[in-house]
């Protein structure tokens, strides 16, 4: 991360945005587990990999802007070669996106994923017993279906049913055109294009941020950053496009909440929530220990009672312990707002319920120059304001704690990790995430330090002549904070690079 430049420039839009990004990682805390980008980040969750929220998103679709896409991502770090049992969705959970559309902290909207399993022969060890050239191909013998429900006050719909799951990608030998199998998995829900589309199957994880902070804040003399830590593995991904009239009450009323959750079977038949992720990095690094486990399964409507955690968060004391950055410490009434309620002229909704969700004004104009740190670097259709897979949450979040849009004195700041961008391209459409890492990689983490740093990370630190500040350990907790910073609009930062 880059030290504050005294000279740079200032905050210049809502007081509210410094709060609510602060807040927004805090209060996100208090819901469930997988609240914001989080991998393995409470005890309970660590250990079931296939109940784990990594990462929660929603924005206006680029090529299709009369619609919505909102993707969510399970099961972190998925080696790409880990045979012979490769990554599955599990049979006995209810996988969950929802939407609040009237501000009163509860679901509206329900897209709801479950999943069926299958093989052609438990007579072999092989997940596929030779070339898959298709989704439907007999040589694949382990496959999954699913069904995806529309919930919507009371009434259920079923959008699609026994549809295939896009497989794991074994290696080049077994799957030669990956590409092929990404596109029959991605399915038109009715007879226009404009009805939208519906996607499972494995994905390249797009989060990119070096998550060395966890050993003593980037090694404790700034000597581990640039490393995008999330390289070449592979999460499990849903993802579905729907139209904006779809999701909103009425058209004066453009503002949705959304996060997604993960729901088990349990013996009595019954289903009990253990994870949820609305912001990024909110259960990662805001949430302490003891309530990591009881977040995962709370509802956004009762995230008062993780109100502490914003007000006094232990990130920004962290930062100034170990670089002596200067942030706000205690009494962060300004993250409450933003956090908490959304951000008034942006994406706050008219008598909203306190409550941490990744909020997106689905009217905000579709940026035709993105830039990676969103509102703050004067892109509203950018985080908080919902969140693109482009998005740099860690680096918004963590300038964010430290001040950078603080009332009434700003700390300008222009803190990172080095990791400006993912370390592959993601796709131009629907569901946009980049194809998973394929088995036959021989390097599929960019071991090479070189390669490692992707998106200017690491020479934007060596051009700018500014050593980078391992604040991202930080920054992961107010990055689910910066979820409600999204009405602050800051100047273009001189070394911001585009997303």
């Amino acid at each position: 991360m880059r030290p504050p430049t005294g000279g740079r420039r200032s905050a210049v839009a809502l007081t509210a945005v410094g709060g609510v990004l602060l807040t927004t990682g805090l209060i996100g805390l208090g819901g469930q587990g997988a609240t914001a980008s989080s991998h393995r980040e409470a005890p309970l969750i660590s250990g079931e990999p296939q109940y784990d929220n990594t990462d929660t998103y929603a924005f206006r679709s680029p090529d299709r802007r009369g619609t919505v896409t909102l993707l969510a991502n399970w099961l972190p770090f998925e080696e790409p070669a880990g045979g012979p049992n490769f990554y599955t969705f599990a049979d006995d959970a209810r996988y969950d996106i929802k939407v609040d559309n009237d501000g009163d902290g509860k679901a509206d909207v329900t897209f709801r994923w479950t999943f069926t399993n299958h093989y052609v022969t438990r007579d072999t060890f092989l997940y596929n017993t030779g070339e898959v050239t298709g989704i439907r191909d007999e040589n694949l013998n382990f496959y999954q279906t699913y069904r995806l429900a529309k919930r919507t006050d009371g009434n259920v719909r079923v959008l699609v049913k026994d549809r295939r799951v896009a497989p794991s990608y074994v290696g080049d030998a077994s799957m030669p055109d990956y590409a092929k199998l990404r596109d029959q998995a991605t399915t038109q829900l009715g007879n226009r294009p404009a009805a939208g589309q519906v996607f499972a199957g494995q994905a390249e994880d797009p989060f990119f941020l070096d998550l060395r902070l966890f050993d003593l804040l980037y090694g404790g003399d700034l000597s581990e950053t640039g490393d995008d830590t999330l390289a070449g593995f592979n999460v499990q991904t849903l993802g579905v496009q729907v139209p904006r009239a779809s999701l909103t009450v009425t058209d004066n009323q453009p503002v949705i909440g959304v996060w997604s959750t993960t729901s088990r079977e349990t013996v009595s038949s019954g289903y009990r929530q253990v994870s949820r992720l609305g912001n990024p990095l909110v259960n990662e690094v805001v949430i302490a220990l003891r309530d990591k486990d009881r977040f995962n399964a709370s509802r956004p409507s009762g995230d008062a009672q993780f109100l502490d955690y914003v007000l006094s968060p232990e990130l920004a004391a962290l930062l100034n312990l170990f670089y002596d950055v200067g942030a706000p410490e205690n009494n962060r009434t300004d993250l409450v707002q933003v956090f908490l309620t959304g951000i008034p002229g942006l994406n706050k909704p008219p008598g909203v319920t306190p409550s941490e969700q990744l909020r997106l004004n689905v009217n905000t104009p579709v940026s035709e120059n993105p830039d990676r740190l969103g509102v703050i670097g004067g892109d509203t259709q950018g985080y908080p304001n919902g969140r693109r897979l482009t998005d740099d949450v860690l680096d918004i979040a963590v300038q964010v704690v430290a001040g950078e849009i603080y009332a009434p004195d700003p700390n300008p700041n222009d803190l990172g990790d080095g990791v400006d961008a993912n370390d592959v391209d993601f796709e131009d459409a629907f569901p946009y995430v980049a194809l998973p890492t394929s088995g036959s990689d021989e390097n599929p983490h960019n071991d090479d330090p070189a390669a490692a740093a992707t998106g200017g990370s690491a020479d934007s630190s060596a051009s700018s002549g500014l050593p980078v500040l391992p604040l991202s350990g930080i920054g992961l907790g107010l990055l689910a904070v910066a979820g409600g910073m999204v009405a602050w609009v800051k100047r273009p930062k001189g070394a911001t690079s585009t997303a």
